[in-house]
């Protein structure tokens, strides 16, 4: 199982919020660089890149940053944020992003994301199924849709996609663990490669999700309030 660790970015910093509520920020490091160079000297290969200030305004805005770790740094990144037109999306891969991981635009252009997945491939685009009580939530986790969480992971299995991120926003950021039932449902009703987001609080919970069968995790906030030790992922990742 991959270990996955998030940098979310705000006015080029690194912060952590608490159910993706802008007002809970706290910044962390004002250098996203540095934080993606530690976490590869610990033998971490993958980083989750979150622009959260794209999110919020809807077009691509950390790009800078996104360019800089993917120069500095071997990690294969993941980008979301702000990845609302085909511009977005090219900027983000030309500037080094690995993986893209679309959410809000796969809500509201689904024609538009199924031509991107004939494009780039299924391995490049990424479904970010962010819900809360079991809808599927946009924009930055403002906006709330109608849809459930398995019906929209559902329709785009059926058109390729094999990598999904779900976050439990009431889980996000508070320490408080995962939220196994809602994975466990996936994991049952659909056949995607799972990564699961949100509320990670120790080592317990990441071989939880690794004894499930998720295909990867990511952390965030344990590693920041040093729930979670850089030393601990490493042994995890030798050990796999």
């Amino acid at each position: 199982m991959k270990i996955i660790p998030a940098i979310d970015i705000i006015d080029g910093k690194c912060v952590r919020l608490s159910k993706g509520d802008y007002l809970t920020k706290k910044i962390y490091n004002e250098n996203p660089v540095e934080v993606a160079k530690e976490f590869e000297s610990f033998g971490i290969q993958y980083l989750h890149l979150v622009d959260l200030d794209g999110a919020k305004s809807k077009h691509i805005v950390n790009q800078k940053i996104l360019e800089n770790i993917a120069k500095e740094t071997s990690l294969q990144i993941d980008f979301g944020g702000g990845l609302k037109t085909e511009k977005d999306i090219e900027i983000a891969f030309n500037s080094g992003a690995r993986q893209i991981t679309i959410g809000s635009i796969a809500v509201q252009n689904p024609e538009f994301c199924f031509s991107l997945i004939q494009k780039y491939g299924f391995e490049k685009i990424i479904l970010g199924a962010d819900c809360d009580d079991r809808k599927i939530k946009t924009s930055g986790w403002i906006e709330e849709s109608d849809l459930d969480f398995i019906d929209f992971i559902l329709q785009y299995q059926k058109k390729g996609v094999k990598n999904v991120i779900c976050t439990d926003i009431s889980k996000d950021g508070m320490l408080e663990g995962p939220s196994t039932e809602l994975y466990k449902e996936i994991l049952n009703k659909t056949d995607v490669k799972l990564v699961a987001s949100g509320g990670i609080s120790g080592m317990g919970d990441v071989f939880q999700m690794k004894e499930m069968g998720c295909d990867g995790t990511i952390i965030g906030k344990a590693i920041y309030e040093g729930k979670i030790s850089l030393k601990e992922i490493q042994k995890f990742i030798e050990n796999a």
